[in-house]
């Protein structure tokens, strides 16, 4: 199938910066709110205005899209034309949510939120940079049932420096009796310019992280959570579009402050800073920062690269047959597609590597 059209809304709008962050999110802005909403909008009209298609899919993501009054960020998502049966996410604090918010998200076209458990281990959160209460958790998961959405995603992280083997099993066994339709669960990444990139002592372990891996994968298979891409399982039907689209290099646009965008192989993103954003919505000039656009053979490198990724797979040829035969354990056929086994699951960046790079 080939994939829609999708929209990203970037709030940059943080309480605090969790240490392993390196998004373009800010804790000391919070005073531009109604001037960088007002800017988004601007930007969204212009954009309808000169021919940007019906969105299939909308994610509000951040920072933190619940700290904005849930009828201003509503007032932003007005603006886009959706496409029948659009899915359209936020994702969500767990200290945030009320049930009027969640009844503003519903009555405005939002049918999906995401919420960021991380862990629901203290001691765990805390070792991530995370201020949520875990028993929120819980508590939010059962207001987003009683306001009436049919599915929603809970994201999940392991190998925080200090999270044992017992207590990420503990994370995902309180996950999984939620009951959730879909779930995210990454390994901890170390970015540049993070408060975690300049503590090497907090930095993950790659056997830790497999065995935290295999845990997931198990109990959520188990559950009915089916893994359609390597960090994401969901119950059939409640996959996330959104997401599917990137995988596919599908074309999205990006609004705010350091959101990303794709058409036809030309990737652009947005200025970093709220203020440089606002400034230049207002003047009417372009709020892009930079450019790349990619050649054919890149652009299919690129597309197996995020295929493989995927339960789809990638066609037969994509692999040389001596390549095929000395990864037996990591790839597998099916369908006349080859896909990744668990084992290939874990060393997927590896497996991408022998990926034959033809047009």
């Amino acid at each position: 199938m080939h994939p829609g059209f999708g929209v990203y809304i970037h709030i940059p709008f943080c309480a605090k910066k969790c240490d392993y962050c390196a998004f373009a999110t800010f804790t000391d802005r919070h005073q531009l709110t109604s001037d960088y909403l007002d800017a988004m909008r601007t930007h969204i009209r212009r954009s309808v205005a000169s021919g940007m298609p019906k969105a299939t899919s909308v994610f509000i993501g951040g920072g933190t899209p619940t700290l904005v009054p849930a009828d201003e960020l509503m007032s932003v998502l007005a603006e886009i034309k959706l496409a029948n049966n659009a899915e359209v996410t936020v994702e969500c604090n767990p200290d945030d949510i009320t049930l009027p918010m969640m009844q503003t998200f519903l009555a405005n076209s939002v049918n999906r939120v995401s919420i960021g458990v991380q862990s629901t281990v203290g001691h765990v959160l805390k070792s991530l940079g995370r201020t949520h209460n875990p028993e929120n958790v819980q508590r939010s998961v059962s207001i987003v049932r009683q306001a009436g959405f049919k599915t929603f995603n809970l994201d999940i992280i392991y190998g925080a420096a200090g999270e044992t083997v017992d207590d990420w099993s503990q994370t995902v066994s309180d996950v999984v009796a939620l009951d959730p339709p879909h779930v995210s669960a990454y390994g901890l990444t170390v970015e540049a310019n993070t408060v975690l990139a300049t503590q090497p002592d907090r930095h993950p372990d790659d056997d830790d992280q497999a065995d935290k891996y295999i845990i997931c994968d198990d109990l959520f298979e188990s559950r009915g959570l089916a893994n359609y891409e390597i960090s994401n399982w969901a119950k059939t039907g409640h996959e996330c579009e959104h997401n599917s689209l990137y995988w596919q290099q599908g074309n999205y646009e990006g609004f705010g402050s350091a959101a990303h965008a794709h058409l036809d192989g030309r990737r652009w993103w947005n200025v970093r800073t709220p203020e440089r954003y606002i400034e230049l919505v207002r003047s009417g000039e372009s709020p892009e920062s930079s450019s790349e656009t990619l050649d054919a053979q890149t652009r299919k490198r690129e597309a197996l690269q995020l295929l493989v990724r995927t339960r789809e797979g990638v066609p037969a040829d994509a692999f040389l047959a001596k390549d095929l035969e000395e990864m037996s354990e990591l790839l597998a056929q099916r369908d006349g597609k080859i896909v990744l086994t668990r084992a290939g699951r874990l060393l997927a960046n590896e497996v991408a590597l022998r990926l034959v790079d033809t047009v």
